[in-house]
């Protein structure tokens, strides 16, 4: 588990620990990864959206999301602080298999992270959840719930993607801040007791 944390020396604001958590955002193509950092991030996220072109047709599939009309091709960035003295840098993954090479990177020192799932491509996260699994990367499984997607309750989901047993499923709006927030919160819990086991397995 990698973390920061910063002392504040300035008399204005005491002298108060921060701690910064890295956390990843991934899934398929067209899951909501950017409209997520997008929606909870405090500061203007960064984004690297390039529009889809003829060329692209050819490798990307765009069924299911075929009003998108940009793809994220290195990665997005957004922060938000969840209480006083601890903050999340969030890092979307771009979702083609095509820019996977960039994973290793952005998963360097991260505590956790979010998988979201769409049950119209649901197959479409299995990448992303072998990836955390076999890198022992802490994460949940989050449910975008697109309209006219039909609903699937959180244990279909996790027998769907044979997830191991305690992996958080939940469902939620990619658009909405606390929706957002709750799955974010939820990840960092998780992690910590993740890795909090692992910690006491050593020394044990």
């Amino acid at each position: 588990m990698a973390y920061e944390r910063s002392d504040s020396t300035g008399a204005d604001n005491g002298a108060d620990t921060a701690l910064a958590l890295k956390i990843l955002v991934a899934g398929g193509f067209g899951v909501g990864k950017t409209t997520l950092v997008g929606s909870v991030s405090e500061i203007r996220p960064l984004r690297t959206e390039e529009r889809l072109s003829r060329a692209g047709e050819l490798v990307d599939d765009t069924g299911g999301v075929d009003r998108k009309t940009t793809t994220t091709v290195a990665m997005d960035f957004g922060r938000i602080t969840i209480r006083a003295g601890l903050s999340l840098y969030l890092f979307g993954t771009p979702g083609q298999d095509r820019f996977w090479f960039l994973w290793d990177e952005l998963a360097q020192g991260a505590l956790g992270a979010v998988v979201l799932a769409d049950t119209r491509r649901l197959e479409d996260c299995f990448p992303a959840v072998d990836y955390f699994e076999h890198r022992k990367i802490p994460f949940v499984v989050a449910v975008n719930c697109f309209e006219g997607a039909r609903s699937y309750g959180a244990r279909e989901v996790s027998r769907a993607l044979d997830l191991d047993t305690g992996t958080p499923v939940l469902l939620c709006d990619a658009r909405d801040r606390d929706s957002g927030k709750e799955v974010l919160i939820r990840v960092v819990e998780y992690a910590g007791r993740m890795h909090t086991a692992r910690l006491l397995d050593t020394v044990g």
